[in-house]
């Protein structure tokens, strides 16, 4: 796997994504797809710089439109995006995935880190 995949991988594995089971590296017809999630019908894919190719953009485009008559919605990414829009990221693929509404990205992100500190309290910190 690429860093990007170990990435993404960690976050979805085991169901920590809102419940949601992934798969990583499924074949699909002729094909395998970096991530999916078969009860969302949603494939994932992580794309490195030498998808920007014209030869490689058209090739997603034919493994896009396969999957897609196979049922599958597919979202797309740049490894960079994994790297350096993490929250806009983990967004979209909630919004994909019917958590957040997709007009509203925007939104607070659905498992924000825990207030005050960096773990639990000592108990010599608690008042009183």
């Amino acid at each position: 796997m690429t860093e990007a995949e170990r990435r993404v991988w960690y976050a979805v594995r085991n169901h920590r994504f809102h419940g949601f089971g992934f798969r990583r590296q499924v074949p699909i017809g002729p094909y395998v797809a970096d991530f999916v999630c078969h009860g969302a019908k949603l494939v994932v894919e992580l794309d490195g710089g030498q998808h920007g190719a014209e030869g490689e953009m058209e090739r997603d485009r034919r493994r896009t439109a396969f999957l897609e008559r196979a049922g599958y919605r597919v979202i797309r990414f740049w490894n960079t995006e994994v790297f350096t829009e993490w929250d806009g990221v983990q967004h979209r693929l909630a919004a994909a995935l019917g958590v957040l509404d997709p007009e509203r990205l925007d939104t607070p992100h659905p498992d924000p880190p825990p207030q005050g500190g960096r773990g639990r309290r000592r108990r010599d910190d608690v008042p009183g």
